[in-house]
């Protein structure tokens, strides 16, 4: 895929001071900012590798490594498909969306690391309880949380796979669900999720005493039917972690989908779902657009990633005792896992095409922004809290 035109970073260059100004955003989603702006720039310092062959020169500056930033998950991903497929069982997968409706969005803005944690929270037990009322089994499940909607609003969803497989009270693994059929029943996996993340949601307002504040939203999120979406089983664990590989480090908008920066506003594509998925153009402000990619910040240290029951560590360092069967594996180096998997030779020559990068010397960082454009936006970031 060729390098996009216009990238997020352009974007926190262009309108980051105005948007500090306007919408005065907390000190960790301005750290994430300037990760991001100075991203593959000599800001953070680089590698000089020269051609065992042509001899010609290139630089290579350092990346940011933030879980937000769009240049920096390609790799990732493919890291975390892998190894995900190497400890699947060898049984059929489903995929389950649950999401909350947009009534509930004012009160994930209070307090959006417990609205994440309880809704984690509230898939696991729903999850957990239909596996023992329906086919007497633990069950299991990765979790994945995506926060946004194609137009950068905020909507939080979960993303599961869920084995046709659990771990009954005798103590055997027991497969379950019917071949190309849905795993449960999905009228009733709604209706008990509902309950079971508006009680939790009920609780945390009254003890914060919040309830007033919020109870026409509570009541607009009853008012609502909860649809979860299930597909049938998806074929083979390495289909099902392919499929879902596309979702697990997604950021809240990559950089091909932004169309163009004007001098006010940013141009970016996006899929209409209500118009059968069709490709469309939409316009935002500048500052609007960072407030929301803000919104898609996730709370420093949060686990967007989650397996539990018989994906959960513990089941399998304790009852599979996986760790005890462990398989010396080859020792492979990054650049020769990353050629493997997504058949990138990062150590190959762009120029000539035959010879090797080899190393030449360290770019130290820069002490100073690397356009003018950032400057009182990086002054702004060294303000303490």
């Amino acid at each position: 895929m060729s390098r996009p035109e216009h990238e997020v970073a352009d974007i926190i260059s262009r309108f980051g001071e105005s948007f500090i100004t306007s919408h005065q955003p907390n000190q960790y989603q301005l750290r994430v900012l300037r990760a991001l702006s100075m991203c593959r720039t000599a800001a953070l310092g680089g590698h000089k590798y020269r051609c065992d062959q042509c001899g010609s020169e290139h630089i290579s500056y350092n990346s940011c490594r933030n879980r937000h930033c769009p240049k920096c998950q390609t790799t990732k991903q493919a890291f975390w498909v892998e190894d995900r497929i190497r400890k699947a069982y060898p049984v059929r997968h489903y995929h389950i969306v649950f999401t909350v409706p947009e009534a509930l969005n004012d009160i994930c803005i209070t307090d959006s690391k417990w609205f994440y944690n309880h809704l984690f929270e509230s898939v696991r037990d729903v999850l957990r309880s239909f596996g023992y009322s329906h086919y007497g089994v633990e069950g299991g499940a990765i979790c994945i949380l995506h926060t946004w909607g194609q137009n950068l609003s905020l909507h939080p969803h979960i993303h599961c796979i869920v084995p046709a497989l659990g771990y009954t009270v005798k103590g055997s693994m027991k497969q379950i669900g019917k071949a190309g059929k849905y795993l449960y029943p999905v009228t009733q996996l709604s209706l008990k999720f509902r309950g079971r993340f508006m009680d939790g949601v009920k609780k945390y307002l009254a003890r914060n005493e919040l309830l007033p504040d919020y109870r026409d939203q509570v009541k607009a999120a009853w008012s609502k039917p909860w649809v979860v979406y299930c597909e049938p089983s998806l074929g083979s664990p390495e289909h099902v972690l392919g499929y879902l590989g596309q979702y697990t480090h997604r950021v809240a908008i990559t950089n091909h989908r932004i169309v163009g920066i004007t001098d006010s506003q940013v141009i970016f594509s996006l899929k209409d779902y209500r118009d059968h998925g069709r490709q469309k153009i939409t316009k935002v402000s500048g500052e609007e657009f960072l407030r929301r990619f803000c919104m898609h910040i996730l709370p420093r240290g949060f686990v967007k990633i989650r397996h539990y029951g018989i994906y959960s560590l513990r089941f399998l360092a304790t009852v599979l005792k996986s760790n005890a069967r462990m398989v010396i594996q080859q020792v492979e180096s990054t650049l020769e896992r990353i050629k493997r998997l997504t058949g990138v030779d990062l150590a190959c020559c762009p120029i000539c095409r035959k010879g090797r990068l080899i190393p030449a010397g360290i770019i130290p960082r820069s002490r100073s922004p690397t356009s003018a454009g950032l400057n009182s936006f990086i002054l702004q970031l060294s303000i303490p809290a």
